[in-house]
């Protein structure tokens, strides 16, 4: 898997991403403790609006960026947007009112917006290999594990020394770090586009090419499963540890931990799996096992019997299931559209797969402050059954297998023969449908 890592562009490109997800990572374990200080046992509904903001962010910028990010030099564009996430970072150390935080997560995730549908746009020019290509995938999905596993953990390591404001510091450095891997990688130019119509036309090309194929159209209704889990254990993982449980803030890094060791188990199986089972069975388990795992929430909040231990399990179980659904999903849109429009199809997927996250955020937070945590968790079980349901009636067995994407001349395809490059592509593991 690591020997993707000898291509030096990839390597730079993944260590700027491993750096700015663990300085992420931090600011997530920092806001929810800042939230918490601010409105006490009400911290979900504080957590549940800024996660709301941080999807309409999300839903709104990345078809816009996805639409006309191929008249910006990609490298120009990534790190200017590092730039401005760590001045955010640096001013969420001085926030004293609620709004404050809201104000600063719009700017915040606006800028990860155009951040990261154009690199994960540019990881299969890198990498033009379909093994190659499934190997990143792997790694990536380890990188974002290392939000909800290493960062936790350090986090619970540095509040034995600092007080929570200094973890925003960290944030700092890691998008500070992450801008200067992208200047010393060497980035290809985006394929010429050509797409007629007006902005709207050009902004949800990408939306339309989802409709068009029935495995992206399930794609939708999985991430709002994985939307309806998640933000449970996102939103109100800090109440459950420290108002349920009576337990201090190291444990809800754990628990945050534990969600991370279980999708990044997983994600460490998932190019084998593939290799042995489809797309459609490998991504619709991990959709049912969320279902599931929510269902189990709830009875043991319903019957008063949510220990720490239990926690701890449902927490990694429905990160693992997370893994299943997510680790493939680039490979899947990768054969699922032109090589060209892959920029508009990645855009499109993180802003729809957040849309997932808009109505899930705010449902857990404030039904969990107003209605109680069982409602909460009831309310999300509801969400992900029709969610898994829908989604295995939309990707039906017999979909026929998408045309192969489109590559490059050969002047640009690298040293390699384009006969080798043919014969390695049909080497290259393609899941059924």
């Amino acid at each position: 898997m690591f020997r993707i890592l000898s291509n030096r562009s990839y390597r730079h490109l993944f260590a700027a991403q491993v750096v700015a997800l663990v300085g992420t990572g931090l600011a997530t374990v920092a806001l929810s403790l800042l939230a918490y200080d601010l409105a006490g046992a009400n911290a979900s509904a504080i957590l549940g609006t800024a996660l709301a903001i941080k999807m309409v962010a999300y839903v709104g910028i990345a078809p816009v960026v996805g639409a006309f990010a191929h008249r910006v030099p990609r490298r120009t564009l990534l790190v200017s947007t590092d730039l401005i996430r760590g001045g955010v970072a640096l001013a969420l150390p001085f926030v004293t009112q609620v709004w404050q935080i809201y104000i600063l997560i719009f700017l915040l995730q606006a800028a990860s917006a155009a951040f990261t549908p154009t690199f994960q746009a540019t990881i299969p020019d890198l990498l033009r290999e379909g093994r190659d290509y499934t190997r990143a995938l792997t790694l990536s999905r380890l990188a974002y594990d290392l939000e909800s596993l290493f960062s936790p953990v350090l986090a619970a390591a540095l509040l034995t020394l600092i007080t929570y404001n200094w973890l925003f510091v960290g944030t700092v450095f890691g998008f500070l770090a992450s801008a200067a891997l992208v200047v010393s990688a060497v980035l290809p130019k985006p394929e010429p586009v050509q797409r007629g119509g007006g902005p709207f036309a050009k902004a949800t090309f990408g939306a339309r090419l989802f409709w068009k194929a029935p495995r992206l159209r399930a794609l939708l209704a999985m991430n709002v499963a994985v939307a309806a889990a998640g933000s449970m254990v996102i939103v109100n993982t800090v109440v459950v540890v420290r108002e349920h449980l009576q337990r201090g803030t190291g444990e809800v890094s754990l628990a945050l931990g534990a969600f991370g060791a279980g999708s990044m188990a997983v994600a460490l199986l998932v190019p084998r799996a593939l290799e042995r089972h489809s797309d459609r069975a490998v991504m619709l388990t991990g959709t049912f096992v969320l279902f599931g795992g929510l269902t189990v929430i709830t009875g043991l909040l319903a019957a008063g019997a949510l220990s720490w231990p239990a926690v701890l399990v449902i927490w990694a179980v429905l990160g693992a299931a997370t893994a299943a659904v997510l680790t493939p999903t680039g490979g899947l849109i990768r054969r699922s559209v032109a090589h060209a429009d892959l920029p508009a199809a990645f855009a499109a997927q993180f802003s729809l797969s957040h849309a997932a996250w808009l109505p899930t955020y705010p449902l857990a937070g404030w039904l969990a402050s107003t209605a109680g945590m069982t409602a909460a968790a009831a309310t999300l079980t509801l969400i992900g059954l029709p969610a898994a349901v829908t989604a295995r009636a939309l990707w039906p067995t017999d979909t026929p297998p998408p045309p192969p994407p489109a590559r490059r001349p050969r002047s640009t395809a690298g040293p390699r023969s384009s006969w080798h490059a043919h014969q390695t592509s049909r080497r290259a593991p393609v899941a059924a449908p």
